[in-house]
């Protein structure tokens, strides 16, 4: 049986209604059951289960009887190390981290965060498999209403190209490599979609989409840190983010592979597409 943590998330919904679709013996871990028990998309195989990364309990009821286990959360060190150490507690046979850039001495804190988790996963021993995707297109849902109000939208990436992957098709890898993981023990597979993308192409692809201009209004780190914070955006958070968004203008975030291809047999969803799916939320 397979386990889902951060199940009402973007990658962890996406992952259970896959395993439902397959009719695959799974559990999904969630804080509020009320948020799937309205979900008639999934089917009987699926157990729904409450938990808290924050008391180890809960997990260690959550994988009683797991074998693999697909761990989606917001990348909080002490809550991901909680969630591994009760893996292995329970007898877990192999673990699916959805991660991204990882870097003990990076300037980004959530950077320094997934180093710290994945090298605590390293010493434990459990097989584990790493997805290591590039940035969300999901991500770009946050500037729709900026977007509808003043027909454009504020960012600090500069012209960096970056290789943007549906969490859909990162859903799709997890499930594939969580059914069948032996093959995939000890991997780290890098998911990214299907071409580059600057944020002048997203502006474009608005404006195709809508019927009318969108402007990429271009401004430093600095002062994009600021508008967070003013917007309500933690000061930690802004500052992370913003520092991310300096990094993708020098180009860290230019990286395709063809990976999702390989894995899932089906290529990545596109840029156009998803603006074409989420044109309501834009308009």
């Amino acid at each position: 049986m397979i386990l889902v943590t951060g199940a009402t998330g973007t990658v962890g919904s996406e992952a259970v209604r896959l395993l439902s679709a397959r009719r695959h013996p799974a559990r999904a871990l969630v804080r509020d059951p009320s948020r799937v028990a309205h979900r008639a998309d999934l089917a009987g195989e699926i157990e729904i289960v409450t938990g808290d990364f924050d008391h180890p309990d809960t997990l260690d009821t959550a994988m009683d009887g797991i074998d693999t286990v697909i761990l989606v959360s917001p990348a909080v060190p002490a809550q991901e190390i909680a969630v591994i150490d009760s893996a292995v507690r329970q007898g877990v046979t192999h673990l699916v981290k959805i991660t991204s850039k990882a870097s003990a001495d990076s300037p980004v804190d959530r950077r320094r965060g997934q180093a710290r988790i994945e090298a605590h996963l390293a010493t434990t021993g459990l097989p584990h498999t790493l997805l290591r995707s590039n940035a969300y297109l999901q991500n770009l849902l946050a500037l729709a209403p900026v977007v509808r109000q003043t027909r454009g939208f504020t960012m600090s990436a500069g012209d960096g190209p970056v290789g943007m992957i549906d969490a859909r098709d990162v859903a799709a890898v997890a499930t594939r490599v969580a059914i069948a993981p032996a093959a995939h023990a000890g991997r780290t597979y890098r998911l990214t979609g299907p071409g580059l993308i600057t944020y002048a192409d997203i502006a474009k692809e608005l404006s195709i989409t809508l019927g009318h201009d969108i402007e990429y209004r271009r401004i430093r780190p600095d002062e994009h840190r600021a508008a967070m914070i003013r917007a309500g955006v933690p000061e930690a958070v802004a500052t992370s983010n913003a520092q991310a968004f300096g990094l993708i203008a020098e180009g860290d975030a230019a990286w395709l592979t063809d990976e999702v291809a390989t894995l899932t047999g089906t290529a990545p969803h596109s840029l156009q597409t998803f603006i074409a799916e989420h044109a309501a939320a834009f308009a």
